[in-house]
């Protein structure tokens, strides 16, 4: 009877150990956060649509996911503990670990950059150099204004070959629209479709990508620290995440419709849908142009790395395992 006793009082104990959360099962009762890189735009539709269809839940994650202030905001917060998981754009993330923030990427999903040149169809741009004395509003200090730099050098041009205006973001549109700008430079999957609704005229694109510049992109990250607590839980948030993306990729009207209420600052639902049909085109490179969303190859980490590095973003190329944590990440 004591034998069995102890016996049955050391599984209750696992069993309490494992439910608080410290590697073993999911907890099904344990919220994790996913702080987005911004309000929530057609981009984010695979998140959605991963919570409806059950897909996180399947994986053992009770998801919640909330707004961000920008992707910079977004790495903090995930190094400081305050999120367990962030959707940020990969400068901001390489730049922040050189700074020492701990946080590593778990995947990017957007591997075609949606960087562009955006201007209505009407001005009939067609190469960069059609940008010659023309005015193009960009935002100081953020990670476009450094990459359209290289961006006209791989064209043949200058900075001083164009006009710069430097304004915020939700200026840049508004002089868009106003036609105080020519062009502005911004992310194609982004507000390009939101121009195009709120003038109701057709919207191009000089994308970087097209014209010989290519990097990546949004994608998954956590802090070094749950790594190392919680690895379960960062290879079931990969796994979930890239189920979800595949999801939304073979549906997305399903998946956009299923965006419906997730915030006050949501576009109108045709204006999504635009946003995440641009999403899908920005999902691989020719390296894993047959492999699931969110597989990356070293070979395109390295790229982006030398990018980055040549546009002055990073001081140095390190090894992408500095910044990629790809023992987690998913698997081709």
């Amino acid at each position: 009877m004591r034998t069995t006793g102890r016996l049955l009082l050391t599984a209750l104990l696992l069993v309490t150990a494992t439910a608080c959360g410290g590697g073993g099962a999911p907890d099904p009762g344990r919220q994790i956060t996913l702080t987005l890189n911004w309000y929530p735009y057609g981009e984010h539709a695979p998140f959605y649509h991963g919570l409806k269809q059950g897909i996180f839940r399947k994986h053992g994650i009770n998801l919640k996911i909330q707004a961000g202030q920008g992707s910079g905001k977004t790495v903090q917060a995930v190094g400081g503990g305050q999120t367990e998981f962030g959707w940020a754009d990969t400068a901001s993330l390489l730049t922040a670990v050189d700074s020492g923030v701990p946080v590593k990427s778990l995947g990017v999903y957007l591997q075609t950059t949606p960087a562009s040149v955006q201007f209505f169809g009407d001005k009939g741009f067609s190469k960069p150099s059609d940008l010659k004395g023309r005015t193009v509003a960009l935002t100081a200090g953020d990670a476009l204004s450094k990459t359209f730099g290289a961006f006209l050098k791989q064209n043949g041009l200058t900075e001083t070959d164009v006009r710069i205006q430097n304004i915020d973001p939700a200026g840049k549109i508004a002089a868009v629209i106003a036609d105080r700008a020519d062009a502005l430079v911004g992310n194609a999957n982004d507000q390009g479709p939101t121009i195009q609704d709120k003038a109701k005229k057709p919207v191009s694109y000089l994308r970087f990508a097209d014209f010989g510049l290519n990097y990546y992109s949004d994608g998954l990250l956590t802090s070094t620290a749950l790594l190392d607590k919680d690895p379960d839980l960062a290879k079931r948030m990969v796994a979930a995440t890239t189920e979800a993306w595949a999801e939304a990729e073979k549906n997305p009207a399903a998946a956009v419709e299923s965006m419906q209420g997730a915030a006050e600052q949501l576009p109108p639902p045709a204006v999504v849908l635009d946003q995440f049909t641009a999403t899908r085109a920005l999902l691989r490179t020719e390296s894993t142009r047959t492999l699931a969303p969110g597989v990356n190859t070293e070979a395109d980490w390295k790229a982006t790395i030398e990018v980055f590095v040549r546009t002055g973003i990073l001081a140095t190329a390190k090894d992408p395992s500095t910044y990629w944590a790809h023992t987690v990440a998913a698997k081709g």
